[in-house]
This record gives structure tokens, sequence and C-alpha cells, in this order.
């Protein structure tokens, strides 16, 4: 049979395919579809509020001044910076927020220090370390009121008693000691948050590390300088940045225990901002000095991104 007497079978000619959707688009189709409840949500609660605060800041509106209406401009900003409480009250939250940050780092970093060495109990402790952190910010400040009270407090009793004060003493009503006692109370309450995360990152550092310096010749600080603070430094820098932007936004504590006196002795800016919209019912002004503390809040966050981002890149 000759070869051209062969029959050929006919191929049909193939339809391209339908290109499947790639599997990641897919994915993040999925993933906007579960989040954007979570947007939405933050939208309402979040952008909104800090839209209407923006706008505000450069309007007129006063709570009982129906009158008091239109386009403000800069007068509302003019307002604050020529408040003289204004510069006081910044300095004060500068000095709350640097203190309240370096005491709560060195004592969380000290007590996660401490937690992480092999001894007996030390589940147990911590355990009650972290009482102070859980106890709500309005029931610690109430506690500390009464154990300060220079009438009947306990702690005052006690420094009498051991001769470390002569006479009891108002820490909260001295114009030199209510900002610094806040500031303590505060320290207080924060650390445990610093320990447990130190902790975490304590225990992740390898074992390794230690046992070939110390054969090395290291000592304790040498290591604790070379090994131990490098493997620290970021979830430091993380919890110096949170800390930083919930101290000096921070109401609930000063407001507690002082409302700001005595003679505005520990006012700060949130409590400055509180005073001026509920109680001087200038909403546009108190907008303004929001919007203010808003702004450097935002200069810190893009600080802490571009570092974090330089730091990821090196």
């Amino acid at each position: 049979m000759a070869v051209t007497d062969l029959a050929v079978p006919h191929r049909e000619e193939a339809r391209p395919a339908r290109r499947p959707v790639p599997r990641l688009r897919r994915e993040r189709r999925l993933a906007a579809l579960f989040l954007a409840p979570t947007a939405a949500l933050l939208l309402v609660l979040i952008a909104w509020p800090l839209v209407s605060v923006g706008w505000q800041s450069f309007r007129y509106v006063n709570l009982v001044d129906p009158t008091a209406t239109g386009f403000a401009g800069l007068d509302n900003f003019r307002t604050v910076l020529d408040d003289e409480a204004f510069v006081p009250a910044l300095v004060n939250t500068v000095i709350w927020t640097v203190l309240s940050v370096a005491g709560e780092y060195a004592l969380g970093l000290a007590s996660a220090l401490a937690l992480a060495q092999p001894v007996r109990g030390r589940a147990l402790f911590r355990a009650v370390i972290v009482v102070p952190w859980v106890i709500p910010i309005v029931i610690a400040g109430l506690n500390w009121m009464w154990l300060l009270n220079p009438d009947y407090g306990i702690l005052n009793a006690w420094m009498v008693d051991l001769g470390i004060l002569d006479a009891p003493r108002d820490w909260l009503g001295g114009l030199d000691t209510a900002l610094l006692t806040v500031t303590f109370v505060n320290v207080w309450r924060s650390f445990p948050f610093y320990t447990i995360s130190l902790l975490a990152a304590l225990l992740a550092v390898p074992r390794d590390l230690h046992e070939a310096a110390a054969m090395d010749g290291a000592g304790t600080i040498r290591r604790f300088f070379v090994i131990t603070l490098p493997h620290l430094r970021t979830v430091s820098f993380t919890l110096i940045f949170i800390h930083v932007v919930w101290t000096a936004i921070n109401f609930d504590f000063i407001w507690v225990m002082t409302q700001g006196g005595p003679l505005d002795a520990s006012q700060t800016l949130p409590i400055m901002i509180y005073q001026s919209a509920m109680e001087d019912f200038d909403v546009g002004a108190a907008s303004a000095l929001a919007s203010m503390s808003m702004s450097f809040m935002a200069t810190v966050f893009f600080v802490y991104f571009y570092a974090v981002r330089a730091k990821g890149a090196r």
C-alpha cells in the first residue's frame, strides 16, 4: 500500500481556552471582600471624625452662641497660640510623655530581664506582673488618689512612720508634684505591657550566642549590650512609638486624678482640648488644637514608618 493511500486524520482547530484567573488575584479579591466591612466601619468611626475636626478648625463653631458661624480662616489657630495656657500645656505634654515612656521602658526592660531568669516561681511572677495593666484607668486613678490622700492615705502614713516625710504631703495638690505624681502612676500601670513584649523578645534570643560569647570571655554586661539589646531593637522601637502616641493623647489618667490642676500645673494638650470644647464651648478652637496635635502624631508616624523602611532596606 502506497504511503499516499494512508488516511490522514482530520485535526480540528483547537479553540483558545480562557485564561484562568491567577490564584493570587482571586485571593486578593477574596481578601478585599472580607476587609470591606472593616474598612467601611473605620471610614465611619475614624476618617469622618478626622475630616470633621479638620473642617471645624477653620470655622467659627460655638455651642452656646448660634451667631458664631462662618469661615474663620486661621483665627482659631491664632486663638490657640495666643492662649497663655498653650505653651505650659505643651511643655507639660512633653514632660508627661517623655518621662512616662522612659520610665515604662526602663522598668519594663528590668522586669523582663528578671523574669527571663530560670528561677522558681517565675510563671507566677509573670502572671502577677500583668495585674496593673488589666486594671481600668479610672479604677487605678481613684485607688492611687486614695493611697496618696494627705488626710487618710496609707502611703503618706507609711512615709511619715518611716521618717521619709515629717508630715503628710498633698502629692496631687502641689504645683511641683502633681504632674510627676500622675506620671509615676501612669508608669506603674503601663510598664507591664513593655514587660510582656520585651520578655517575648528576650526568650527568642538564641542561647547559643550567649554561650559562645561567654566562652570568648564576654561578661554579662558586654553580652547584654552586644547580643541582647540588638535583638530587642525592633520591638523596642515599636513599643516606644506606640506609647509616645498613646501617652501624648492620654486624657483619662490626668483628668481622673487632677483634672489638669492645681492651677493648670498638670494640664496637657488633651485636657486643654476638652476644656476648650466642653467648658468654654469653643469647638472651633478645640478643633484647631486637635488638628495641631494630629499633625504632630502624623509626623511621629512618618518618622517611624521611614525609619522602619530604611532599616528593612539595609
